[in-house]
Order: C-alpha cells, then structure tokens, then sequence
C-alpha cells in the first residue's frame, strides 16, 4: 500500500491515534484544517486553558515592548514574525508542506495593531478574555492560516511534547530521533527564543508533530471576520453602549446604500468602513461569541469529523482497496504518456469503480476546488 498517511508511513493502526485524540495527518500534503485559539480559551481541560494564557502572556509582551517604541526591524522579525510550523502537515499547501510562514507583512500589522485595536490589550472590559483572533477581525489579509500558524508557534512545547509521548509509546526507535526544535521556550529575563530537544517521529529529514482534533477546525475560526461582517447590522442594534449605538447606526443609514438593487460589495464596503471607523464594536462581538461558547467545540467537532471522514477515510480507503492493488502507483514517470495513462486510470475509478463517492461530504457533493484539489494531491503522489 502507498504511504499517504501518518499510519501507513509508521506502521501504526489509525485507531492508536484516535485513542490518542491526533489527526491521522497526510505526509504528502498539508490538511486543510487549522488550529483555532478559541477552542483553548473555551476548554475544559486545565491544560489548554493555560495554553490559552501563556499566548496572552507573550501577545501582553509585544504589546509592551511596542508602546515602549524604538524597536528597529531586526527585534519585531525576532517578536514578531515567526515560521510556519510545517511539520504539523495543516494548513493551505498545494503540494508538499511547505508554506508561507509569519513574515513581515504579519508581523507589521500585529505591530501597528498595538497601537489601534490591540491598544487595550489584557485590560478588556467588554470581552471576557483577551483574544489573538481580534487580529483578523479589523482587515483582510490576516486569516485563519495565520492565527492558526501563529497559535501553533506558541504551544510549539505543547504539540512537541504530545508528539514525543506518542512516538515513545507507538513507533519503533529506528523510526524516531532526537531533535532540537527551534523557538520553543520564550525566556522573558533575556527576551528571546530558546530551543528544546524532543524525540520525535522522522521523516524525509524532518520530524512530524500531531496535533489534537479538539484543537482543530475547517474553514473559519469561531472568532471570523465574515461572519463579523454578516452580523455587523445586528450587532450594532443591539449595543448596550447607547451613545456608542446611536454613533453606529446613524453612520451605517449614511453609508449603506438603500436602493433595492444595492451590491453586495458595495454593502460590505459600508459596513468594512465602520469597522476601522468604529473599532470599539469589535470587543461586543467577541463577547458575543464568548457568550455562544459552547457551540464552538461542537461545530467545530463536526466540521473535522466530515474532512477526516473525506480527506482521510475515503481517501484512504481509495488508495489502499482500489488504487494500489490496481497497480496505480506502479505508473511511474512525468512524460505526457505516463500522465495520461494515469488519468485514464482515475476516470476508469471514478465511472466505473464507485470512486465518485469518494466526492460526497456528509452526504453532500464537494462543491469547493480547494477540497478537489487536495484530493487529488492525496491520491496523485
């Protein structure tokens, strides 16, 4: 059977790592699934929940050394920018794992971001808690990849740790190594990042963490800048602030367009204008996700359970009962012979074969070409 799968790969069963509570990752492409911040801070295990606090701990630190000023290129790539951790096998991918990472851009707009909307930062009154995600809220262009990529930087020790404890209980010596991995301890005496040595599965010249499923979601994060913009009219309807209210609702009857016909761009261009115009709503939109807690790790729950049962588990399936013994894998080389033959073999599959079903999520049809396009990846390697 090919090696599309951490299990395949390791040798391992894949229930030994739902006992574990891991996604059975793909060592051929990155997931389409991320880690959301939320579901630490919505946790019940203490453990998350300290997670949650330690990011808050670091993000209280940049807004510190930000509001102190003076700080030149080389100290915000240090603080502030940061890689993408790879090796976890999430995120946007086309082939392989490798991403963009935490670059300038990012790190620019967190940094700009502690003098506007992050001013308040750990001395919230609206929301609860303190929240990274308030990051993505206020422009486009910082989305869940990056507040997943960060989140997933800070609990480095955590996943690397969790990782270890599964390596040294399932996978053979050969098959794991010790590994000093980068940035993982923030010493605040010194101000700087400290590596640690873990024993970790390896791979191709590199190690792999799992991650937890009750640490991942698909598509948005609980805490999301479209469903802020679908829920901005309401929203500022329903401020308890009065005078705050009247200032909101008196700028959205000015700008949203009340003709019948009105676009939705235009519309969405209104309300985007009152964000940065009035940045304070962003703290009641948080509380009230805060508020609707509950339904966070259930949705996202769900949403995990259809992409493993797509990517994973059909996928899977596919490879292993129809593909390989039908000597897919055999087909080697790039020439446009080979290549063709390949996909006649695919088609033959999918009309033939039952492998259409392998299209259904939940029941329903794959509509995006993003889950088409990483399936593909999966079944092509």
């Amino acid at each position: 059977m090919a090696n599309a799968y951490f299990s395949d790969y390791f040798g391992i069963k894949s229930s030994v790592l739902d006992r574990h509570g891991a996604l059975n990752i793909s060592l051929v492409g990155d997931l389409p699934l991320f880690v959301d911040p939320f579901l630490l801070f919505n946790s019940e295990k203490d453990e998350y929940r300290s997670l949650h606090e330690e990011i808050i701990r670091y993000m209280r630190f940049l807004k510190e050394v930000t509001l102190a000023g003076g700080l030149d290129q080389s100290l915000i790539d240090t603080w502030f920018s940061f890689p993408e951790v790879r090796q976890n096998w999430l995120g946007f991918s086309i082939t392989g794992n490798e991403g963009r990472g935490l670059g300038r851009d990012f790190a620019r707009a967190l940094h700009r971001s502690f003098n506007s909307i992050f001013r308040n930062f750990g001395e919230e009154t609206v929301s609860r808690s303190s929240h990274l995600e308030k990051l993505c809220l206020i422009r486009d262009g910082v989305g869940r990849d990056n507040i997943s990529d960060f989140t997933t930087n800070l609990i480095k020790p955590f996943l690397a740790a969790y990782t270890e404890k599964f390596a040294r209980d399932h996978i053979p010596v050969g098959m794991r190594r010790m590994v000093a991995v980068p940035k993982v301890h923030f010493n605040y005496t010194t101000r700087s990042w400290m590596p640690h040595a873990y024993e970790l599965p390896f791979i191709d010249g590199d190690y792999v963490l799992l991650t937890p499923k009750d640490l991942l979601t698909k598509d948005e994060a609980w805490i999301n800048r479209p469903d802020l913009i679908n829920q901005f009219v309401d929203i500022a309807e329903a401020l308890p602030n009065g005078v705050l209210r009247a200032q909101v609702n008196q700028y959205l009857m000015r700008v949203i367009p009340t003709e019948p016909d009105a676009k939705q761009d235009r519309i969405r261009a209104a309300i985007v204008g009152a964000i940065e115009r009035f940045p304070q709503i962003l703290d009641y939109y948080i509380r009230n996700k805060e508020e609707s807690a509950d339904e966070a790790s259930s949705v996202a729950k769900e949403k995990v359970a259809i992409a493993e049962s797509c990517f994973v588990r059909a996928v899977g399936a596919l490879i292993q009962n129809v593909l390989t013994p039908g000597g897919f894998y055999r087909m080697q080389g790039n020439t446009y012979q080979e290549a063709r033959q390949r996909l006649l073999f695919l088609k033959d599959v999918i009309e033939n074969k039952g492998g259409h079903r392998v299209f259904y999520m939940d029941g329903q049809p794959i509509e995006r070409e993003a889950d088409l396009q990483v399936m593909y990846r999966l079944t092509w390697f």
